[in-house]
C-alpha cells in the first residue's frame, strides 16, 4: 500500500477541484508538507479555503486514489506547487461578474438594474473596508456607474430581464451556491458576502429607474466625475467613489 498525502482547493478559472499529491515515504516527507503548507497560505491569505488528506492507495497513480475513495474522483492533479499557488490566487480576486451572478441568483434583473447594484455593492464595500470588492474599473454611461465585465456579459439584454445561461444547470436562474461559494473563496470572502447582502437588503426592491436617480443625485461619483471629465465614459476613480458615495446613500 501507498500513502498519499494531498492538499485539495478549488479552480473556478479551471472550473474543477484542483489537488497536491505527495506520495509519504517516511517522516523525512514532513517537514516538506509543512514547508508546502507555510507556502500556500502566506502567497494565498490565512483565509484560503484549502483541505488535507491522507489516504491508502494501492499504486502512486492517481487512479488508485480515486478507486479507494470516489470522493476524489474527477479532480485535476497539479503537477507543482507553484502551479497549484497560481491558480488558488488567480480566484482570490473578483470580477464585477462574479458580484453579478450572485445578485442575480437572488433577483431578476435587467442589465441596467444589475448594473447599479453591482457598482453599490463596490461602493458599500469600499466605503466600509477601505478594500475593491473586485478589479474591473467603472465607467460614467449615460445612465449612471458601468462596470466592465459585467456591460461586457450582459448588453445582449438590453431593457429585457436577464434569463439563464447555458451553464446554469439546476433553476431557470443563476443558482445562489455556487455564485456565493465563487465569491466566499475569494480574499475576504465572507466579509465581502455579507456586505453584499447588506447592500441588496437596502436597494435591491428598488426599480431600474429609481436606482438611475440615486446615482444622478448632485455631487455623486457618477455626477463628479462626468463633470470632472466633460464626458460620459470616463472611469469613475475610486477616492471620488470613496468621498462622495454619502450622496447616493439612502
Amino acid at each position: 500500500m501507498v500513502t498519499h498525502f494531498i492538499f485539495m482547493s478549488s479552480s473556478y478559472s479551471l472550473g474543477t477541484r484542483i489537488a497536491l499529491d505527495y506520495i509519504v515515504e517516511d517522516a523525512s516527507i514532513q517537514e516538506e508538507l509543512s514547508k508546502s503548507l507555510e507556502k500556500i497560505i502566506k502567497l494565498c491569505g490565512r483565509d484560503v479555503s484549502i483541505s488535507t488528506h491522507m489516504i491508502q492507495a494501492d499504486t502512486e497513480e492517481w487512479k488508485s486514489v480515486y478507486e479507494a475513495d470516489h470522493f476524489f474522483k474527477d479532480v485535476k492533479v497539479i503537477d507543482t506547487l507553484d502551479e497549484f499557488i497560481k491558480l488558488i490566487k488567480k480566484d482570490r480576486k473578483l470580477e464585477g461578474i462574479d458580484v453579478a451572478k450572485y445578485i442575480l441568483s437572488k433577483i431578476k434583473c435587467t442589465q441596467l438594474k444589475l448594473q447599479k447594484l453591482v457598482y453599490l455593492c463596490f461602493a458599500d464595500y469600499l466605503c466600509e473596508t477601505g478594500r475593491e470588492l473586485f478589479t474591473d474599473k467603472i465607467f460614467a454611461f449615460k445612465y449612471g456607474p458601468v462596470v466592465d465585465s459585467v456591460f461586457k456579459r450582459y448588453k445582449e439584454y438590453g431593457y429585457k430581464p436577464i434569463e439563464k445561461e447555458e451553464d446554469d444547470i439546476d433553476s431557470k436562474y443563476i443558482s445562489e451556491m455556487p455564485a456565493k461559494s465563487r465569491i466566499s473563496f475569494a480574499e475576504h470572502g465572507i466579509e465581502k458576502i455579507l456586505s453584499i447582502e447588506k447592500t441588496l437588503e437596502k436597494y435591491g426592491e428598488m426599480t431600474a429607474s429609481q436606482l438611475v436617480d440615486l446615482t444622478h443625485r448632485k455631487n455623486t461619483p457618477w455626477s463628479i466625475s462626468v463633470e470632472k471629465e466633460f464626458s460620459e465614459y470616463s472611469v469613475i476613480d475610486i477616492d471620488i467613489i470613496k468621498q462622495f458615495h454619502k450622496f447616493e446613500t439612502i
